[in-house]
């Protein structure tokens, strides 16, 4: 098949060269020194212990190069979504959006029609750890897509057969709704927490202040998610902290990384999605509130 890839960091570059190893057609949209590494030495990917395996990738600045593709993959950062979008060729379909929160499905469809989106749910640590590296911190990689209302389609099962035989699991979702909200109470508490204390997942887990934090802000997501219509699982918050239990210790989400590092960030569409979805459904949500007024005032700085 072949896959055009928006965005080359830690998750796309992961996928891409999952799928560039196993013999797909890969293109990738980058920019700067990224971009230059990418043409002139091809794609790293390191694995937790280190070792590097390299392989080369087409990686072009100019959208217009991409050409039409079986599926895209919209890797950027929520608020790079727009700029990714209107970087799709003419006509674009098969767009699959990984964006942690809950909000990039909608966004992406405002443009291209719902039947074009496929929404997804990504699970892999991964970063960029230089130009043309990336660095795989810890699991095994999944990505599961479904069609908008849930409904089997052909193009989704190809795209997950694909995914499967690349080493990237893609099981079928019941809800990929309810999927994407699961990973939204993982993700936004994890990465408010871990933002304003500096700490990595095995410190935010191993204190107990910081785990009944944790899970706090997870409650308050679950209940504003069953306000919202999404049927979660009535253990959704104990399953989501045996999950964190499981994460490699040194771990951190790629919002504590940015707000430290001083770069734009994703706060407002992961912890400030919460507060202003709260505030739309009536549903409080006093510990991600301070968390969010923290981490803004702190990015303001």
């Amino acid at each position: 098949m072949k896959f055009t890839i928006i965005g080359a960091g830690g998750l796309g570059g992961f996928f891409g060269a999952r799928l560039a190893a196993a013999g797909h057609d890969v293109s990738f949209l980058a920019r700067g020194e990224h971009l230059t590494a990418l043409r002139e030495r091809g794609l790293t990917v390191l694995d937790a212990q280190g070792a590097a395996t390299t392989l080369p990738v087409h990686a072009t600045g100019d959208p217009a190069e991409l050409g039409t593709a079986d599926a895209a993959l919209l890797a950027v950062k929520t608020f790079q979504l727009a700029d990714a979008v209107a970087a799709l060729p003419a006509g674009a379909n098969a767009v699959i959006t990984v964006q942690n929160g809950v909000d990039a499905p909608a966004a992406a469809a405002r443009t291209l029609g719902r039947d074009a989106v496929l929404p997804g749910v990504a699970k892999v640590i991964a970063a960029l750890a230089g130009p043309g590296t990336i660095r795989h911190v810890g699991g095994a990689g999944s990505l599961d897509i479904a069609e908008w209302d849930n409904r089997p389609s052909e193009r989704v099962e190809r795209i997950r057969a694909v995914f499967g035989a690349a080493g990237i699991a893609s099981t079928p979702p019941a809800d990929i709704w309810a999927e994407l909200w699961a990973k939204f109470l993982f993700i936004a508490p994890v990465g408010g927490l871990g933002a304003v204390t500096g700490a990595p997942f095995g410190e935010l887990r191993a204190h107990p202040e910081t785990r009944r934090t944790l899970e706090a802000a997870m409650a308050e997501i679950e209940r504003l998610a069953r306000a919202s219509g999404v049927d979660l699982p009535a253990d959704v918050v104990a399953a989501t902290m045996a999950f964190v239990d499981r994460q490699p210790a040194e771990g951190t989400t790629s919002l504590q990384r940015d707000i430290a590092a001083g770069r734009p960030s994703e706060l407002d569409a992961w912890t400030g999605s919460v507060v202003r979805l709260g505030r739309e459904n009536g549903v409080p949500t006093p510990v991600n509130d301070v968390l969010h007024a923290v981490l803004r005032l702190r990015e303001g700085r």
